[in-house]
């Protein structure tokens, strides 16, 4: 099992070479430690960190942080091919790091791991902007729930929670798609209202979000534990109270992080809104 550095924002450490994986897309390093994050291969909202490993003088460099299993049989599965969701029994976990070139590593070696730095603080303010903007959109929507629904964490019925289909974070940005089909409309809400007040709705949600950057919130990652497979939360210390949801991503430390937050919505599809959030990082 590999242990993580990342959740305190770590960029650097080493690590003991477990296992060197031939794949089609490059040999994949699994080590015991590391402060790489690597994307999920469940739910690929935020890309694996890049960056560097150092072993006997050697500058190698990283193209991808990947999820790594093993199963009862000993054979290695990476990426999108494990079969199974993270933490399932009978398998171990681990982070692999993808190599750009290939470099001669044996099992045992000790490696120097460095993680593009500017990169990871890119995507941190990223995938803590996804957040707000998601809890922003679902503030913007509440009038538009004709029943009661289920909650996000301050209390305004959750859209982000049964509506998002998929989310990717990016540098600075993240882009959220949400799913207007008939379950959603049997819950009580109303797309045609939506559809009416979107330039409405864009504006509520850029407006909370700046009440929230200039709040200088602190925002933070919590984990059970220092394993891989360990449960993570963002926690974070809003005006109108406390939240807290599962989340294996990078984030900021503080709201002050950002110079500004914004959101576009779309709804080019009637079945399918789009919302882009962009950030301008804090000086």
């Amino acid at each position: 099992m590999t242990l993580v550095s990342f959740p305190s924002g770590a960029t650097s450490g080493s690590g003991r070479v477990i296992a060197v994986i031939d794949d089609p897309s490059g040999a994949v390093v699994v080590t015991d430690s590391t402060p790489f994050h690597p994307v999920d291969h469940t739910w690929p909202d935020q890309p694996g960190d890049t960056g560097h490993l150092k072993v006997d003088g050697e500058d190698v460099e990283i193209a991808d942080a990947v999820m790594a299993a093993r199963g009862a049989d000993g054979v290695f599965a990476v990426g999108a091919e494990i079969p199974v969701k993270r933490g399932v029994d009978g398998w171990e976990w681990f982070v692999g790091h993808r190599l750009a070139t290939p470099a001669r590593l044996e099992t045992g070696a000790v490696v120097e791991l460095a993680v593009d730095a500017s990169r990871r603080a890119a995507l941190s303010r990223g995938h803590t902007a996804c957040h707000l903007a998601s809890l922003a959109l679902d503030a913007a929507l509440a009038e538009l729930w004709r029943k009661d629904a289920p909650t996000d964490p301050l209390g305004h019925p959750d859209f982000e929670g049964m509506a998002n289909q998929t989310s990717r974070i990016r540098p600075d940005g993240a882009v959220d798609t949400y799913r207007l089909g008939k379950s959603l409309r049997r819950s009580g809400f109303d797309p045609a209202a939506l559809a009416s007040s979107l330039a409405e709705r864009e504006a509520a949600i850029d407006a909370k979000l700046r009440e929230w950057v200039g709040s200088a919130a602190v925002s933070r990652v919590v984990t059970d534990g220092p394993s891989i497979t360990d449960r993570r939360r963002w926690e974070c210390e809003l005006p109108e109270g406390f939240v807290s949801f599962a989340c294996g991503g990078t984030h900021v430390d503080s709201l002050d992080a950002f110079a500004e937050i914004t959101v576009r919505l779309d709804l080019t599809d009637p079945a399918l809104l789009v919302m882009t959030t962009s950030v301008v990082p804090g000086s």
